[in-house]
């Protein structure tokens, strides 16, 4: 690992300064699960250089704490995924992000990787993560090796797929998605807020980049309306091992319920797109139906109905054509878990 100076940060104003003075020299430090490893392979910054200066932000005031307010609950950016799962606050009132908290790697990397990092770590494409594709096109090359029809793309996305095949890695996201939650963000200009839907961008919008931050922004926090206190929720997640994977396919589903009937639904995909994929189309098919353990081979149905809608101009690769029947049986289940 490349020499580099560190800053022990205490407030979001020095943090900004900072990364207005170094850009993409700069790297935000809080858990380290993704950036150290990112630092050794030498593909940390979206110039593909290591950086030279990290903030260490754990210690600015309110960046790991958890606080209700009248308006919902606000989450720091530097709150561990630790207490995320296990946090009275969150199980209670708004426990599909504790679930999705839970699934994400082994307790020895939740005890220390952060929301912030979850939210904003890079792609996972083995292309992209190895040296060997120095050209690959998210590294600033030209050639995306997952489109290859021999190449070993089978946990690549089926929507959204062009130029970069990559998926959203976040398992945070899917379920801060389906709970209407929004970011706030710093910068040199102030504070802004964007929704957690368009918080991750399209890789056909900008393909060196994962999210709307600029290089000198930084996640300060997120916050959840009081509106999706309460409602049902479920993470449901298909991979090959069941710790420390990344989801092959995934699905983060919130209802509002009358009795067994569905009011109000937000579903969210993942591992088949860019981004946290929220279907329309999927949550309004979900709408007025009945959710109950009586009625399994209708919610097969329901399901198959609403992923086809969900995932409706999908151009799986070579090897990935497997996710679409996969994201269907993954919401099955997670209608059957909300019974």
């Amino acid at each position: 690992m490349k020499p580099f100076d560190y800053y022990s940060l205490t407030s979001v104003d020095q943090a900004v300064a900072l990364l207005t003075k170094y850009q993409d020299k700069a790297a935000l430090l809080a858990g380290g699960s993704d950036l150290l490893g990112l630092m050794k392979d030498g593909i940390s910054g979206p110039d593909m250089k290591p950086p030279t200066h990290l903030l260490d932000v754990r210690r600015i005031r309110g960046s790991g704490a958890i606080t209700e307010q009248a308006s919902g609950l606000r989450i720091g950016a530097a709150v561990t995924l630790t207490d995320l799962a296990t946090s009275p606050v969150i199980a209670g009132n708004y426990s599909l992000l504790a679930d999705a908290a839970r699934q994400v790697a082994v307790p020895q990397i939740r005890n220390v990787a952060t929301l912030g990092g979850n939210l904003c770590q890079r792609p996972r494409c083995w292309y992209f993560r190895n040296k060997l594709f120095s050209d690959c096109l998210r590294k600033g090359g030209s050639a995306c090796y997952a489109q290859e029809p021999e190449s070993e793309n089978q946990n690549h996305s089926v929507v959204g797929n062009t130029p970069c095949a990559m998926v959203c890695p976040s398992d945070l996201a899917l379920a801060l998605v389906a709970l209407d939650a929004r970011a706030e963000i710093a910068g040199p200009k102030g504070r802004r807020t964007v929704t957690l839907e368009k918080f991750h961008m399209s890789a056909d919008v900008n393909f060196k980049r994962e999210t709307v931050l600029a290089p000198n922004e930084l996640l300060v926090a997120v916050e959840i309306p009081a509106a999706a206190r309460g409602r049902k929720g479920v993470y449901f997640k298909v991979r090959e091992r069941q710790a420390f994977d990344f989801a092959q396919v995934s699905v983060a589903l919130s209802v509002a319920l009358s009795g067994s009937q569905v009011k109000d639904a937000r579903v969210v995909f993942g591992g088949v797109a860019p981004f946290p994929l929220r279907s329309a189309q999927a949550e309004s098919l979900l709408k007025g139906k009945q959710i109950g353990q009586q009625n399994v081979s209708a919610l097969r149905a329901v399901a198959a109905e609403a992923c086809t809608v969900a995932l409706k101009g999908a151009k799986p690769l070579s090897k990935n054509g497997y996710k679409l029947r996969m994201a269907s049986g993954a919401l099955e289940q997670s209608l059957i878990m909300l019974a």
